[in-house]
């Protein structure tokens, strides 16, 4: 599966908070990456926050989420390079502070970038993915995305345009079937009694 990097430009207002926690889902969603959803939306609302309490409300900044191996990486840009994050105790009663202790308690790593023209504040979430274009369905799932590359050129072209060919690759994994089935047949076995197994151990291991 391929995830292409994004971002978006935002006000640093309050309200744009919740419409960046729904984008992120969605977007995560595309991704096949739900089981995280919950840690990024709480990491951009801190990133996003931060901005609006040290920087200023109505700041421009931009939000940008990308893989980095198997991490998701999400960055929050702005233009104050002085307004650096502080860190504090998560169960402290400070009223500013916690949001990165909180970001990183949920993420593998946060940081701090600074650049001549803009500070970017960043965080990593684990996905437990097998590589950065793996899938979270297990063995099985993997093995057979790797099948699909190999078996059809058409389909690894679209495969790498995203979500968009995923109709196309469910093509391409019927012509797989329907080939296996065809070997079944020429090899003397009962390709009907093949699907009947496979579908009973699908099921079985579904459950």
């Amino acid at each position: 599966m391929s995830r292409k990097a994004w971002d978006l430009a935002f006000t640093a207002e309050p309200e744009e908070v919740g419409a960046l926690r729904r984008i992120m889902r969605l977007h995560l969603g595309v991704w096949g990456l739900q089981d995280i959803s919950d840690q990024a939306q709480l990491c951009v609302s801190e990133l996003a926050s931060n901005v609006i309490n040290h920087v200023g409300t109505g700041t421009p900044a931009t939000l940008k989420v990308s893989m980095n191996g198997t991490r998701v990486r999400i960055e929050v840009h702005d233009p104050d390079t002085r307004a650096l994050p502080t860190l504090l105790d998560a169960t402290s009663d400070a009223e500013f502070g916690r949001g990165m202790a909180l970001v990183g308690a949920v993420s593998d790593r946060w940081g701090v970038q600074l650049q001549a023209d803009r500070k970017i504040t960043w965080c990593e979430l684990p996905t437990g993915l097998p590589s950065a274009e793996g899938h979270t369905g297990g063995t099985r799932v993997n093995r057979v995305e790797a099948l699909l590359r190999e078996y059809s050129s058409a389909g690894k072209h679209l495969w790498l345009a995203g979500t968009g060919a995923v109709a196309v690759v469910e093509e391409a994994a019927i012509d797989v079937m329907v080939d296996v089935l065809h070997w079944l047949r020429a090899h003397g076995r009962d390709a009907d009694e093949a699907l009947d197994r496979a579908q009973t151990r699908y099921e079985a291991e579904a459950e």
